[in-house]
């Protein structure tokens, strides 16, 4: 960036080397223009002045990269900068099919600040985009693996096969359910949930605190957060572990006792043995979910990571959580009960396990896994587009902040539903595990501005889709209630699945749903302030 920013101030400080370089450069040529910021913008227009002949390529509904300084505006602004330009639209496409581009137009089309454009495709029409309304987060992945287990036994290669999710935390579940079918899978661009930096500090933390001799974890997180202790006081205290025989822990106390450290390292030694004592002490009663959440609050990793830049860190604090939920959510196998293991050391052995098993090469057949951001350029046969969730995609961030968020995350979805050659499954969970508890979701906006004729909704198979769930004894509404709308029995009708019959309701002010078993699209929850039902 500094390049750029000097580079210009020397053209547009020196004429004459201005002049010396347009003369030489009389036609620029800029791929990816939707992806250029300000000041490559402004590098641009003084490089061309009056008589250059500058040629740019770009897509503004590709222009997924605002976080990090892409302006959109420089392709709407290119036609009032340079008033004699010819625009040439290229609108015809060789990958996906007539059914996925005409959803992607529609969706696209709610977006105002765009030069505008239309795919199309002389190919086949395709089938009907699908959409599973999974029952939570865990049937969403049982589902998509499913799926592409379905993929592969059909004689299809499993590098076919890409799920595309908002943000990096999401890919947890269907890792641990590819894992369960063993299907060879990568994490593109990134790292496996339990290979994650921040994943990784805070299990060190919890297996520390239920094995104090765990050298690795000791080592690991020992000055995480920063606290005053420098590789020279870990280097005294791995020297007297060797010495005396002992374990990193045991050799530290030995140091403090023998008074090896010097006085600030020794205080800061001693003030980390405390906390780790200190929270095993407070914790020792606790669920093991509460115990994730306690050892990431009082070992104040959220700080730590909060230093980071904003994107980073939301990415961060957004895996620490999904690890909560994991731990809130994890049921011990029978064999780990019978083996005598205690819920958490079953957890740990789950968690290592997981980060043993390294990704599949490059050149391997392997189910395709990648952020939203980070499928752009590619393709593949069968795209499953999960989350699909108001306040997850879109994020909540963008539905709260003014200045195009919300566009922005639109294209996404857009680059998004256009991997796909063949065919596009859309998912969303109705209910969603976040910050430590469950909470009903709305399908995502960008759901309803695609045709309703191109997309056909997935209904669970017998005997394995959706688990019942009863409604809540407690904190539901009442079917007494006057404030329910509708009595149980009570037949309704809804514009897209038609007619149905009340079956119950649970929840309470505005996350109540009502379960409505319906002729034609069989028995589904809905979120009451959205469902649109109407009285028969």
């Amino acid at each position: 960036a500094e390049l750029l920013l000097r580079a210009h101030e020397l053209l547009r400080d020196n004429a004459e080397l201005l002049s010396h370089y347009r003369r030489r450069f009389k036609h620029l040529l800029v791929d990816e223009f939707q992806d250029t910021n300000a000041i490559q913008y402004a590098w641009l227009r003084l490089l061309a002045g009056n008589e250059g002949v500058p040629f740019v390529v770009g897509d503004d509904d590709q222009s997924i990269y605002g976080w990090r300084g892409a302006k959109v505006e420089n392709v709407q602004h290119f036609q009032r900068d340079f008033p004699d330009v010819r625009t040439i639209r290229l609108e015809q496409n060789y990958r996906s099919t007539g059914t996925i581009l005409d959803a992607a137009n529609a969706l696209i089309r709610h977006n105002t600040s765009r030069m505008g454009k239309n795919l199309w495709t002389a190919g086949e029409k395709g089938q009907p985009i699908s959409l599973y309304a999974a029952f939570n987060e865990q049937d969403e992945a049982r589902y998509v693996v499913d799926r592409i287990e379905q993929w592969i036994d059909s004689g299809r290669r499993a590098d076919d096969c890409a799920i595309l999710y908002r943000t990096t935390a999401q890919s947890r579940l269907f890792e641990e359910y590819l894992l369960r079918k063993n299907i060879p899978y990568r994490v593109y661009g990134g790292q496996r949930f339990f290979e994650r930096t921040e994943v990784k500090d805070a299990l060190a933390y919890l297996r520390l605190l239920h094995n104090p001799n765990d050298d690795a974890a000791m080592e690991r997180v020992i000055n995480k957060p920063t606290r005053a202790i420098g590789q020279k006081t870990v280097s005294l205290i791995r020297l007297q572990a060797r010495e005396s025989g002992l374990t990193l822990w045991q050799a530290a106390r030995e140091c403090i006792e023998q008074g090896v450290f010097a006085t600030r390292a020794g205080t800061a030694v001693k003030a980390f043995m405390d906390l780790v004592v200190g929270i095993r002490e407070r914790m020792s009663d606790w669920t093991l979910g509460n115990q994730m959440q306690g050892v990431i609050d009082e070992s104040q990793l959220t700080t730590h990571y909060e230093k980071e830049p904003p994107e980073r860190t939301e990415t961060r604090l957004e895996n620490l959580r999904e690890l909560v939920n994991a731990a809130d959510a994890f049921a011990m196998p029978a064999e780990d009960a019978d083996a005598g293991l205690t819920e958490l050391q079953s957890f740990l052995s789950h968690a290592a396990l997981e980060a043993g098993d390294t990704q599949a090469e490059n050149w391997e057949d392997c189910v395709q896994m990648m952020t939203l951001h980070s499928a752009k350029g590619l393709e593949f046969p069968l795209v499953f587009l999960v989350g699909m969730e108001d306040g997850l995609f879109p994020h909540q961030r963008s539905v709260e902040e003014a200045g195009g968020r919300l566009e922005e995350e639109r294209r996404l979805a857009y680059v998004g539903m256009t991997r796909a050659r063949e065919m596009l499954c859309l998912c969303y969970a109705e209910v969603r595990r976040m910050h430590g508890q469950e909470n009903y979701c709305r399908p995502s906006r960008f759901i309803d501005e695609m045709p309703a004729e191109l997309i056909e909704e997935v209904r669970p198979s017998i005997g394995a889709s959706r688990p019942y769930r009863p409604a809540r004894p407690t904190g539901g509404l009442s079917m007494e209630s006057p404030s329910a709308p509708f009595k149980l029995g009570q037949h309704v009708i809804h514009p897209k699945f038609g007619e149905g019959t009340v079956l119950a309701f649970e929840g309470s002010g505005d996350n109540v749903r009502v379960h409505v078993n319906f002729l034609d699209a069989g028995a589904k929850w809905l979120v009451l302030a959205y469902a649109n039902l109407q009285a028969l």
